[in-house]
């Protein structure tokens, strides 16, 4: 016979307590985190992730689409979080078998599911801000999927936080959302969408919370660098330096803060156009960041 919730929570009071455990709770669907204070002003975000038959922007599909609506406040407090909604569409193709075993779905629970377009765009239309751990993956095919959410802004978990500095190690979201004291079941698109907002709504030490910390990066102006007609034999230095082939533009490219502009076109003409060209740099906002026309 299990013991009461009473006796499961002193338990866990107790394990908490002692250095030598880390206690982990099963994230659970909320329908906030911060009561809603009236007339304060709020914005809208989407949590989004995407399950697909493969990596490739231009040929693999969305075989599995969850977003989930929530609205924050101006310190980046959630207030209120809507309903999931999780679409599958078959592919028209035979899965993968690593992709089965990644996202449990098979060739027969895909098989007639359809997307359900007009209310995906509506939702994804209505956010001031999309979100996902891996916006650089997922939006090239939410873009291509649904053309009309095309010019939204999207912020990227994965990979804007300095996850370092706000004292955690690594970047999965499961492993992050472990050093919050939360766990899920993840590689399902409704999962991996409800442990989004739960690390979003993580209170730091130091104050504020994961998304308040996000939405500063978001917004904080960049700019794309294109080693244009980069020689040859410049490119381990650009690789070291955090440039990566980009292969549609066929360069040389990377992402840096607009502050350093000025650090960043003087090592270029001096390790990689010491004679002749330079770097095209252009401004990307969180509008344009993690689109294709910009990666």
């Amino acid at each position: 016979m299990s013991a009461p919730f009473d006796d499961h929570h002193l338990a866990l009071e107790r394990l908490a307590a002692s250095p030598e455990f880390r206690v982990l709770r099963k994230i659970k669907p909320v329908s906030g985190f911060h009561p809603r204070e009236p007339g304060i002003e709020t914005r809208v975000g989407v949590a989004l992730d995407v399950e697909t038959t493969g990596l490739d922007h231009d040929n693999d599909k969305i075989i599995e689409l969850a977003i989930q609506r929530f609205r924050f406040d101006a310190e980046g407090r959630i207030v209120e979080v809507g309903q999931p909604r999780v679409w599958r569409e078959d592919p028209g193709v035979t899965l993968d078998p690593r992709i089965v075993m990644l996202t449990g779905l098979t060739d027969e629970v895909l098989a007639g599911q359809v997307i359900d377009d007009p209310l995906a765009a509506s939702i994804l239309g209505s956010a001031d801000l999309i979100i996902a751990h891996n916006a650089a993956f997922d939006r090239p095919f939410v873009d291509r999927r649904l053309p009309a959410t095309a010019g939204k802004a999207w912020a990227c978990t994965l990979s804007e936080p300095d996850w370092l500095e706000l004292g955690f190690d690594g970047r999965a979201l499961s492993h992050l959302l472990a050093q919050c004291g939360w766990f899920y079941e993840g590689h399902r698109a409704e999962n991996d969408i409800l442990a989004l907002i739960h690390l979003l709504a993580h209170q730091l030490p130091g104050g504020g919370n994961i998304l308040s910390k996000l939405v500063e990066c978001s917004e904080r102006p960049s700019f794309k660098v294109n080693a244009v007609d980069a020689p040859f034999e410049a490119k381990d230095r650009l690789k070291a330096r955090g440039y990566r082939w980009n292969a549609d533009l066929r360069v040389w490219s990377r992402e840096i803060p607009e502050g350093d502009c000025k650090a960043e076109t003087d090592w270029l003409a001096r390790e990689v156009y010491p004679e002749y060209g330079e770097a095209a740099m252009i401004p990307v906002s969180a509008c344009e960041r993690y689109s294709r026309s910009t990666y």
